[in-house]
């Protein structure tokens, strides 16, 4: 490969990674299956240990899509399923306050004041819906594994919404499905050791709505990474 080569691939790659946002406003129009299909061939290609490849991927759009929504709509209101916490209790302040920030960014787009319980409401009933996305994604494993084949799970979710990025659409991950696994097995008939992880909303992004445009802060590299023992040669 070319310096130039390498140029413009690191360009290409880098601004798909930069432009990939979670998106919460879809526009209906259909996604054909065959480019479903090639997002997630090119997403296989992720890592894991031992090359277990520990995933399971659930497509669903059209009238399914339709009715599993309502159904976790229902469930969701109905409020009788036990809670799935996404964060320990306490959550640590440094991750708390990151939560904090997400939060005001996030109902300053939508135009909904943080207090106002009813409208945040309505806005987490849209997760249920997809976002209107038209269509939804259920990435599952196999319960007896341990967490390191989560991580490798991890690596293909990422890979899904780098593709998708890649190709127009938009995603959202959403690990507020995981409570709702009951619902989402019986309409999806999993099999007896699966265990839903996380969903995802796809789609044609709707550029005009004000929440796709809001622009999360991210901490710079000296903040996160530790370079004391690393020796340039």
């Amino acid at each position: 490969m070319t310096q130039f080569d390498i140029g413009t691939t690191t360009r290409v790659v880098d601004g798909v990674l930069r432009s990939r946002r979670s998106l919460r406003a879809f526009k209906p129009d259909r996604v054909p299956r065959a480019v479903l299909e090639e997002i997630l061939n090119v997403a296989a290609t992720a890592p894991s240990n031992s090359n277990t490849q520990p995933w399971q991927v659930h497509a669903i759009a059209g009238e399914p899509l339709a009715t599993l929504g309502a159904a976790l709509l229902a469930a969701y209101r109905e409020n009788k399923l036990p809670p799935s916490p996404h964060f320990p209790d306490p959550l640590p302040n440094e991750y708390a306050q990151r939560q904090r920030d997400f939060g005001a960014i996030y109902y300053k787009a939508l135009g909904v004041d943080v207090a106002d319980m009813p409208n945040r409401m309505r806005q987490t009933e849209k997760n249920f819906g997809f976002f209107g996305a038209p269509v939804g994604l259920f990435f599952t494993i196999d319960r007896r594994l341990a967490p390191h084949s989560w991580l490798d799970l991890g690596l293909l979710v990422q890979n899904v919404m780098i593709a998708a990025c890649a190709r127009g659409l938009g995603t959202c991950p959403q690990v507020s499905f995981a409570r709702f696994h009951p619902v989402i097995a019986q309409h999806l008939s999993f099999k007896e050791h699966e265990l839903t992880v996380c969903g995802m909303s796809l789609g044609y992004p709707d550029r005009d709505e004000p929440v796709n445009c809001m622009s999360m802060p991210r901490r710079e590299v000296h903040e996160f990474a530790n370079f004391d023992r690393f020796e340039d040669a």
